[in-house]
């Protein structure tokens, strides 16, 4: 197919289900503008391009499936060999295929390799998703995603007119951002290449979707408000699209922002039957509901949650989900006896079982049962030695929870200075690196439980540091506000104390719970 006869295929991503949407009563199929010639038959271009439109929405399965279609057109279609490995890799930001995935993308390779009709552009694409595959499974995922962004920088410099060879060596770089270089170095230099793109492509659902990711940091989030706010727009099928704005949105405290987009994410997932996406989408909504005080919400959430079937143990998505609800609905409430009595539960990752234990762990040492707690740290320091040989990063996560369980055990047992001494390692620990994709936030922040620790031994002033330190990292949780106008009403700072306490007022309305509201509302009173 010529460049020329592009455009045409452009405009299919927009109107080419609207027939068959009328006949079933639904909206029309809506997945974005995107523009991907090919040397292939023009009879399958179409179906071409929605593969990839797909791909960039995360939407594997299906973009799979649409690629799979394209060779039942046309045999001799090289680049869908690409679609087909690339979609096997699954979300770049998680933790790659399994080996039944690895050796069909392979089989694809090859195909695409073998197939005569393909120009210079699909030869390298094709080369460049496998050297994804030529270290699988003799280096770890995200070393293999190195390979394939260097690969992908290659093509992007070999093509410079190719706006998708630039897309996607942008979201490959972002994907290899270290999750402890606070410099952002990759990110920031994947944002700008997209950056040019977005302006170029208002419609484009990678570009949205990638500089959302992108600007997936505490210090720059605000920069990805624009592409949060486009994306859902720009591709209302998928349900990865309706989802991802929620990272902006959490990062910048846009709760009630984030509770709608998941709550439509989830709904779409469903219909679509894509089990890993909707739980996904309702552990950011339970968390959102949580920072507004809107408990009910949050269990309705986590009931309709616990009754999916159908989600592979081996996908990470759905597993962290279902651990991570009922630890926040418990730990965000300050319901110790009940984050205690959580069940254990059984799952493919560790750091998705540490949940539960940690959970327990603070609830029964906060609720003064330092020995119950005690067997939950020592879970806890069995997952970090099973981590650390294989995942650094998830080491230190769980590492962090098993030092703030062991500070609090401390505090219940009235040494007071080694407490503090390990929540403060603790925060220290965790500051050093971001939280992953795969969670809208860490259990409880490290140093926002600090903050706590300081106000139970009587320090309010070097609590409410500690709070407005966290609050800068995770502005807007309800605990943080709370705990900082607490801390400064009890350090005698009235004014922060007022600021702290009427912002969770207008953040929360009726949300703010019964106890704190009373609280609040007397100090605003009296003062």
């Amino acid at each position: 197919m010529r460049i020329r006869d592009a455009a045409i295929w452009t405009l299919f991503l927009a109107v080419a289900s609207t027939a068959g949407a009328a006949e079933t009563g639904k909206p029309p199929e809506a997945l974005g503008k995107v523009t991907f010639p090919s040397s292939c038959n023009q009879n399958v271009q179409a179906n071409l391009v929605r593969g990839v439109a797909l791909l960039h929405s995360f939407w594997f399965r299906e973009s799979e499936k649409a690629f799979r279609e394209v060779l039942s057109g046309d045999a001799e279609c090289a680049i869908a060999g690409w679609g087909i490995a690339t979609s096997l890799i699954g979300n770049t930001f998680a933790t790659g295929p399994n080996p039944q995935q690895a050796q069909v993308a392979r089989e694809a390779i090859e195909r695409a390799r073998s197939t005569q009709r393909k120009n210079e552009r699909e030869r390298y694409f094709i080369e460049a998703i496998a050297q994804y595959y030529e270290q699988y499974p003799s280096q770890p995922h995200a070393k293999r995603m190195k390979s394939l962004s260097d690969a992908f920088e290659q093509v992007a410099k070999k093509f410079p007119e190719d706006d998708e060879a630039q897309i996607f060596s942008a979201v490959y770089l972002t994907a290899t951002q270290p999750l402890t270089d606070k410099s952002y170095g990759a990110a920031l230099k994947a944002a700008a290449i997209l950056e040019v793109q977005f302006k170029r492509h208002p419609d484009h659902p990678g570009v949205a979707h990638y500089l959302i990711h992108s600007y997936d940091f505490p210090e720059v989030a605000d920069k990805g408000m624009n592409a949060a706010r486009r994306y859902a727009e720009i591709a209302p099928s998928a349900p990865h699209a309706l989802h991802m704005p929620s990272h902006i949105f959490t990062r910048v405290g846009a709760w009630k922002d984030s509770a709608a987009i998941n709550g439509r994410s989830a709904a779409a997932a469903k219909e679509q039957n894509e089990p890993h996406d909707r739980l996904h989408a309702m552990d950011y909504a339970v968390y959102a509901y949580l920072q507004l005080g809107q408990d009910d919400e949050a269990r309705r959430v986590l009931s309709e949650a616990q009754e999916i079937k159908g989600f592979t143990p081996t996908v990470r998505a759905g597993p962290y989900a279902l651990a991570a609800m009922p630890a926040r609905i418990a730990l965000e409430r300050a319901a110790w006896d009940e984050a205690a009595r959580l069940e254990p539960q059984e799952s493919n990752f560790a750091y998705a079982k540490s949940s539960t234990h940690y959970a327990r762990a603070i609830g029964a040492a906060r609720g003064g049962n330092a020995g119950a707690a005690q067997a939950d740290v020592a879970q806890l320091a069995a997952i970090v030695d099973e981590l650390k040989p294989r995942d650094s990063y998830w080491a230190n996560e769980v590492e962090v929870q098993r030092l703030s369980g062991a500070a609090w055990i401390e505090l219940a047992k009235g040494n007071r200075d080694a407490a503090l001494g390990l929540m403060r390692g603790a925060a220290d620990i965790e500051d050093a690196a971001e939280k992953s994709s795969v969670t809208p936030a860490r259990m409880l922040p490290a140093r926002e439980l600090l903050g706590d620790m300081l106000l139970a031994a009587g320090k309010p002033a070097e609590a409410l540091v500690e709070y407005e330190k966290s609050q800068l990292r995770e502005p807007n949780r309800y605990r943080g506000l709370l705990g900082a106008g607490q801390a400064a009403a009890q350090a005698g700072n009235r004014d922060k104390a007022r600021y702290y306490f009427a912002k969770l007022v207008a953040m929360a309305g009726t949300g703010v719970r019964g106890t704190d509201l009373q609280a609040v509302r007397e100090y605003l009173a009296s003062n």
